[in-house]
Order: structure tokens, then sequence, then C-alpha cells
């Protein structure tokens, strides 16, 4: 079974969600919603993370966490853990909570960070739910834009910090970057292998990171790969080129960077099978 890569490192900062499963809702009434809340307060506390937004949707949850001491998964173990008891429990119900392995996406905070706190207190909004987020309770815009109050775990000293030195001036003009966030389009242009959120930059500082999980068969390919060029990218200019060059980058796209022969062919507009005659070729004339 493919299990999702995790990048940990002390100051590291994730998107993190986990949904229902099956799609069931894992907050039955607000009292769910307030056990859980509560347990995230612990988990907080207990391993000196940094809260900076959050938002609990009926059948799943948004946080955005920073990790000073680099123990996302183990913390990510305890929240869901307790959580998944004390909803059984009062539930009656045995089993799982959640589907299976919560995602958390590695953000790159210079670039990123502001915007995913906009857009997890938004969800309400884009779900229909509400029509402003400031109408929802069981979000973190409340607290941030100083109309709420402030769960004890949370921080948004950093996030009111991007706007003005006087907390009521921050205030007013977070009030205004998330309204104007409705109308804008998604955060993940530059989403890479569904695990790294960041420009070319970002990816680079993590390559050593990157390349202990390259030979990490349970890791799935496109975030084992995460830091490689697109195949665009790769045969950019070969039109009209030799068949020499081609081959030699056909092989490099497969055995360097982890595409599959159908991804290759896919761009180049040939069969798969021609594809891995290429591939196979060159093995055995490296070989010789």
């Amino acid at each position: 079974m493919a299990r999702p890569l995790r990048i940990e490192y002390p100051g590291a900062i994730y998107h993190i969600t986990n949904r229902g499963n099956a799609r069931q809702p894992i907050f039955k009434d607000d009292k769910d919603r307030e056990v859980f809340l509560e347990v995230l307060g612990f988990v907080v506390v207990r391993y000196n993370w940094l809260c900076h937004a959050y938002c609990l949707m009926d059948n799943h949850y948004h946080l955005l966490i920073e990790t000073p001491e680099g123990n996302l998964s183990e913390g990510m173990r305890q929240l869901n853990g307790i959580y998944t008891q004390r909803f059984n429990r009062k539930h009656t119900m045995v089993g799982h909570v959640f589907q299976g392995r919560f995602k958390a996406i590695l953000v790159d905070k210079e670039n990123y960070l502001l915007e995913l706190c906009r857009y997890i207190v938004l969800n309400p909004v884009r779900g229909g739910i509400e029509t402003s987020p400031g109408k929802y309770k069981w979000s973190s815009y409340g607290a941030t834009a100083g109309t709420a109050r402030s769960a004890s775990f949370l921080t948004t000293d950093w996030i009111l910090s991007q706007f003005e030195h006087r907390r009521s001036q921050a205030e007013n003009s977070y009030k205004s970057f998330v309204k104007d966030g409705v109308k804008k389009g998604s955060p993940w242009e530059n989403l890479r292998g569904q695990i790294l959120l960041g420009d070319d930059k970002f990816v680079l500082r993590l390559e050593p990171y990157l390349k202990q999980v390259k030979e990490v068969r349970e890791v799935p390919r496109g975030q084992r790969f995460v830091e490689r060029p697109s195949l665009g990218e790769l045969f950019k200019g070969t039109v009209g080129k030799s068949k020499q060059k081609r081959n030699r980058l056909i092989r490099n796209a497969h055995l360097r960077y982890g595409y599959t022969l159908v991804e290759i062919g896919r761009v180049l507009g040939l069969h798969y099978s021609t594809i891995s005659k290429v591939v196979k070729t060159n093995n055995s004339q490296s070989k010789t």
C-alpha cells in the first residue's frame, strides 16, 4: 500500500487535511467540534506546535501547522487517534473515523502561508455553507479578525504582523484581505507532487530530504521525484534534432526522473512500446 511522503524538519509548515471514512461526517454535532478543538489544543501544547489557521467542516478539517521541533507525524497520531477514541465512545461506534492517512502539504512560509490562511477560512463560503467567513463559528477567522474569542492554542501574531503594526488596523486589513480572496483562484498552482507548495528555490532547499526517499517504493513515484523537471522542459528544443539526442533524453526521463513509458510517449507522440525499445536499447549499449 502506498504511503505519503513525510518531510519533517524543525520549522516546517504544513497545510493538513483529513476526511471522514467513506466520506462520512467526522463531526456529527457542535460538541464533536468542541472535542476536536480540545484535543488539538492539547497536541499543540504537547508538541510545541504553532497553529496559524483551522477550519472544521462536516466531513473533513483543514489545519495550518508550524512544527518548530519537526515532529508532525508524532503529533498527528495523537490528534487523530485521541479524537477517534472519543468520537467512537460518544457515538457507540467502532472502527475508523478518518479515511486513511492524513494529507500534509509542505508550505513555503514566505510566499504561501498568508494565502493559505485565507484559503482555509474561506472554505465555508466556497462550500456554500455561509455567505461570509465571519458567520462560520468553526474556523479561526473570527479570532484572527478580532470579532470572536480566540482559542488558546491559536497563533495570530504572524498573520496580523503581515499587515499593520497596530492590532486593530491589522485586523481590519486582514478582513479586507480575506474578502478579496473570495473571487481569487486556487492557491495550488505551484503544488509539486501533491506534497510541496513553493517556488523552485523552496524545492531546491528541500532536495537533501527528497534524495533520501527516491528509493522508497512505498512512496508514490510523483512524490519521490517531486523536484524533477517537467517532460516539456526535458524535451524542449528536440523537434528536428537527431534521434540519438532524443533517445538520450528518453532514457534520462525514464531512468533518472522516473517518468513512465506512457507519459514520455504521450509528450513525444510515440507509442509506449517504441519508448520501451529505446530504453532497452540504450540500456544494452551502456552495458557493453
